[in-house]
């Protein structure tokens, strides 16, 4: 791999875009790359139970290449519903599908389809220097990677078209007290705090979590009803794993519970 680095240890895969002289922008090859690693991810031989996506030098992704063949204006009009169809919408639906927690580190600026990447993860953390750019809206485009939907979840109707239509940059400070991250850290602390939300979530119990994303990932088109019966139909799933009934068992014995993840 040459446009991230990725690695496996503890149950924790770390996968670090890199193309630092490039923001960590996406190429095709950055494409192709990330989906081989989430392949490694999904993979069970490989026993993973927490992904941590960060990004290598002073920013996490400025987005889109504009330099990229693929997508670059020439003699011909591009097709960037193409690019959009065959790399980034599969890039997102991977990630809100995986089976397990998914923590964003943002050590910098997350700009475009690097903004809305960060915002498919589940939890995210961001240095204090890093900021956040619907930065679409400044070359004609539209918010893709899932930012027309995560958006408006995250920061409400009003600030989703503001920051669509301005393409003003969010602080990480500023993201935090939207709603918009989980938590602001300090710089030095990013990658130390990261790493240790990964290591936590991968020994808990890793198919429950699994099940909690299902329901949150439901609830904001299910009815009450429907979600009331989503949630008795997840429940008996996670009563049937062996981590529930380790949970149960540690309760009972006073003693801290050790999970396999299934």
């Amino acid at each position: 791999m040459t446009t991230i680095l990725f690695q496996i240890e503890n149950g924790v895969a770390t996968l670090t875009l890199n193309r630092p002289d490039r923001l960590n922008s996406f190429n095709t090859d950055m494409h192709a790359e990330l989906k081989d690693a989430l392949k490694q991810v999904q993979d069970p031989a490989n026993k993973v139970r927490c992904l941590l996506i960060t990004g290598a030098g002073r920013g996490f992704c400025a987005g889109q290449d504009l330099s990229d063949r693929a997508v670059a204006p020439g003699n011909d009009t591009p097709d960037l519903g193409e690019s959009i169809d065959k790399r980034y919408n599969p890039l997102i639906r991977t990630l809100r599908a995986l089976e397990m927690p998914v923590i964003c580190a943002v050590n910098g600026v997350a700009a475009g389809a690097g903004a809305n990447l960060a915002f498919a993860c589940d939890i995210v953390l961001a240095a204090r220097s890093a900021s956040f750019i619907q930065a679409f809206c400044k070359i004609g485009l539209v918010p893709d990677s899932g930012g027309t939907w995560t958006l408006p979840r995250l920061v409400g109707q009003a600030r989703a078209v503001a920051l669509s239509m301005l393409g003003d940059k969010v602080s990480a400070e500023q993201a935090e007290a939207w709603g918009m991250i989980w938590k602001c850290v300090d710089d030095d602390q990013l990658q130390a705090e990261a790493a240790k939300l990964a290591a936590q979530l991968a020994t808990q119990p890793t198919k429950g979590l699994a099940l909690i994303k299902r329901a949150l990932a439901a609830s904001s088109t299910n009815t009450l009803d429907q979600q009331l019966d989503l949630e008795r139909d997840l429940q008996r799933l996670a009563g049937r794993t062996r981590d529930y009934q380790e949970g149960v068992a540690a309760f009972m014995e006073k003693r801290v519970p050790t999970f396999q993840g299934m």
